[in-house]
């Protein structure tokens, strides 16, 4: 590892701090270095709030050695006045020579105009450090302003013979696969993206909450299909306690209340494009697809999927509910106790 990947290493492991509060913004980390020392950094905390390149301008005490220094950003600076003003600009103002940048912004507003802005002021500009690692942290982000739509990440827990539920289960009773630990985990993963969906079947059959209980953070929207509004207001999603969004096609509009808003679509047309159309309306860059079987076979089925993230239990069903097929291998195994969790990554 050279000099310029050490601190940008240190850039991307600042940013992620802000995972799950920076939304519609990307996470950016900044260090900035004099002879070899780091004198300030700083990361993009919370949307609307400063931005990384400021945060670690604001570290530097002598602010007389900025003049000598260099700047290392994860994400290209911004040129454009937002709800802050453009972070290239701040650079430039406070005479930073050297800036290290690890990817190029997509937000149209941005696009390579910061890195022009920087170069035409004089400074000396290096961009692509580590530039994988860094666009593996803003997937989301990329994602969402490339392919105007959410991250998808399908998620679910199924038995060593390949069953994610037995035949039958009581209304409301679920049937745990994964273990406390793989659970908490999970709520963990729900204060991290914007959205987590389920089908019309697992919110009758498990009456689940979708809410982050075990971890501390931002709670998701949660979104549920609801063709025929069958659902009963005695529902857990249905408690307005969080924003929830119900996509449904029925002819009469529902009235919408706090928190619990109705989302006409089209249900004899392409049902799944419509939902990611909504979302990136909302701006919910990130979406957890929790089920069931048939919502979730359905976005494979569509090749609507980044990320899958799948729980192995060490039990046996023999019989039951199939899990989701795919033809995808695995790239990560974590082991969590008698749990195994195995990472899927969408290639084509």
């Amino acid at each position: 590892m050279n000099i310029h990947e050490k601190y940008m290493a240190r850039c991307i492991e600042l940013a992620k701090k802000g995972l799950g509060n920076t939304y519609p913004n990307p996470l950016v980390g900044a260090v900035i270095v004099y002879k070899d020392q780091i004198i300030g950094e700083g990361y993009h905390h919370k949307a609307g709030e400063a931005h990384a390149e400021v945060n670690a301008i604001k570290a530097v005490k002598d602010q007389e050695l900025l003049k000598k220094s260099t700047i290392y950003v994860s994400l290209e600076p911004c040129s454009h006045y937002g709800k802050t003003p453009p972070c290239a600009n701040l650079i430039i103002d406070k005479g930073i020579p050297n800036v290290v940048i690890g990817h190029v912004d997509p937000f149209a507003e941005v696009a390579g105009r910061g890195i022009k802005k920087l170069f035409e002021a004089g400074r000396h500009v290096h961009v692509g450090v580590l530039e994988n690692e860094c666009a593996e942290l803003n997937k989301r982000f990329f994602c969402f302003h490339q392919k105007k739509r959410p991250y998808i990440i399908l998620k679910w827990a199924q038995t060593a013979d390949g069953f994610i539920a037995p035949d039958h289960q009581n209304k409301g009773e679920i049937f745990w696969i994964s273990n406390a630990y793989a659970k908490q985990m999970v709520h963990q993963w729900r204060t991290q993206e914007t959205a987590i969906l389920v089908g019309t079947s697992t919110a009758l059959k498990d009456n689940p909450q979708l809410s982050a209980r075990q971890w501390h953070g931002k709670q998701p929207t949660r979104l549920v299909i609801d063709r025929n509004l069958q659902l009963p207001e005695t529902l857990q999603l249905l408690d307005q306690s969080q924003p929830t969004l119900v996509f449904h096609d029925m002819e009469f509009n529902q009235a919408s209340q706090q928190n619990l808003t109705y989302v006409p679509i089209d249900f004899s047309k392409d049902v799944i494009n419509q939902i990611l159309a909504q979302l990136y309306q909302n701006n919910l860059a990130s979406v957890i697809i929790e089920g069931g079987q048939n919502t979730l076979q359905h976005f494979i089925n569509e090749n609507l999927w980044d990320e899958a993230r799948v729980f192995e239990s060490q039990s046996k069903l023999k019989s039951g509910i199939k899990a989701p097929k795919f033809t995808s291998k695995s790239s990560q195994t974590i082991k969590i106790l008698d749990n195994q969790l195995k990472y899927y990554y969408n290639e084509d």
